[in-house]
This record gives structure tokens, C-alpha cells and sequence, in this order.
């Protein structure tokens, strides 16, 4: 049985924004959010687990990306959580290696 028509989307970019958002910004957020941890944690065990909890992040921020109407909005997301990340590994480095 085919699918319905009217759930396809004919257009370019609203799938390829979709998918590199699914594949692409879902790694960021992931790898960013394990780093920032790994900055205020203990680097060696964050860094260890990073190995299977990243993986199961990632599958997940990937399945919130094809849930989502707008693939753009998923990207705007995921670079606003990205930086977020980013600041606290800033943060993070800045207060542990002046301790």
C-alpha cells in the first residue's frame, strides 16, 4: 500500500534541512552537551560514557527532528543549544583551571 500523498513532501529543502538537522545537529547538541559535562565533571569517566549515552542522544534528538512540521525551527534549535553548550564548556574550563 502506498503512502498518502498528501503526507510527502514534493519540495528539496524542507527534507534536506530535516535531514542534515537529524544527522548533522543532532551530533553537535550531543557531542556539546557531553563536553560540557566533561568540563565541570570527571573528563575521563564523561568522556567513557560519552561513548554509549551520545549514541542514544543522538538517536533521539534524530527522531525529534523528523517529528517536527519545520526542519529550520529543529535547526534554530539545536544551534541555540549547541552555543548554549559551548558557553558552559567556556565557563566550565574557565572556573576549573583557575582553581
Amino acid at each position: 500500500m502506498p503512502a498518502n500523498s498528501k503526507y510527502l513532501n514534493p519540495s528539496f529543502w524542507p527534507r534536506f534541512s530535516k535531514i542534515t538537522a537529524a544527522i548533522l545537529g543532532g551530533y553537535f547538541v550531543s557531542v556539546t552537551f557531553h563536553l560540557a559535562l566533561a568540563s565541570w565533571f570527571n573528563r575521563a569517566n564523561v568522556l567513557i560514557t560519552m561513548a554509549f549515552s551520545g549514541f542514544i542522544l543522538w538517536v533521539a534528538l534524530m527522531i525529534i527532528a523528523f517529528l517536527a512540521k519545520s526542519g529550520w525551527k529543529v535547526w534554530g534549535v539545536y544551534i541555540l543549544l549547541s552555543l548554549l553548550f559551548c558557553l558552559f564548556i567556556y565557563w566550565g574550563q574557565t572556573y576549573n583551571t583557575a582553581q
